[in-house]
C-alpha cells in the first residue's frame, strides 16, 4: 500500500494548526480514557483503519484492558462502560452521524446529566476533531504504518 499524499509535508501550517487544536481539546480536562473512547468510536464509524488504529493502542498504553477496548463498537451491549461513557458514546455516534437525527434533546439532556456546559463543548470539539483526522487519514490515503521508516 502506498499513500496518496503525505498532508503533513505538502501542508505543514495547516498541520500545525490542527495540531494546535488538538492540544487544546486534549488540555481542555476532559479524562483521557474518555477522550481515547471517542477517538476508537468515531474511527470506527467512519471506517479510518490508521486512527483505529492509533487510538487503539494508545489506550493499551494507558492500561485499558482488552475487553473495553475490544467491545467499543458494540458499547450498548457491554457491561463493562459506566452509564456516563455510554452517553459520551452514544454523542459520538450521533455527532459523527449528525445528518441521519442531529443530536437530540434527550441526548443532550443525558450527556448533560455527567457533564456541565463548559464540558459538553469540549466533547463536541473532541468529536469534532476525531472526524476531521478521520477525513483527513482517508482522504490522503493513510493506513496503519505508513509513516513508519
Amino acid at each position: 500500500m502506498k499513500m496518496r499524499v503525505n498532508h503533513y509535508a505538502v501542508n505543514p501550517e495547516v498541520y500545525r494548526a490542527m495540531t494546535q487544536l488538538e492540544t487544546r481539546v486534549r488540555e481542555s480536562g476532559l479524562d483521557r480514557v474518555t477522550y481515547e473512547l471517542i477517538k476508537i468510536r468515531a474511527s470506527q464509524i467512519n471506517g479510518c483503519a490508521f486512527c483505529l488504529n492509533m487510538h487503539t493502542e494508545e489506550l493499551r498504553k494507558m492500561g485499558e484492558s482488552e475487553q473495553r477496548i475490544a467491545l467499543v463498537s458494540v458499547w450498548k451491549e457491554s457491561p463493562c462502560y459506566s452509564d456516563q461513557e455510554k452517553a459520551v458514546l452514544e454523542l459520538t455516534e450521533a455527532v459523527t452521524l449528525i445528518s441521519e437525527k442531529g443530536v437530540p434533546e434527550e441526548l443532550y439532556q443525558r450527556v448533560r446529566n455527567y457533564y456541565s456546559e463548559k464540558e459538553y463543548v469540549d466533547l463536541i470539539f473532541a468529536i469534532n476533531l476525531i472526524n476531521a483526522w478521520n477525513r483527513i487519514a482517508i482522504s490522503t490515503g493513510m493506513f496503519p504504518g505508513c509513516m513508519d521508516t
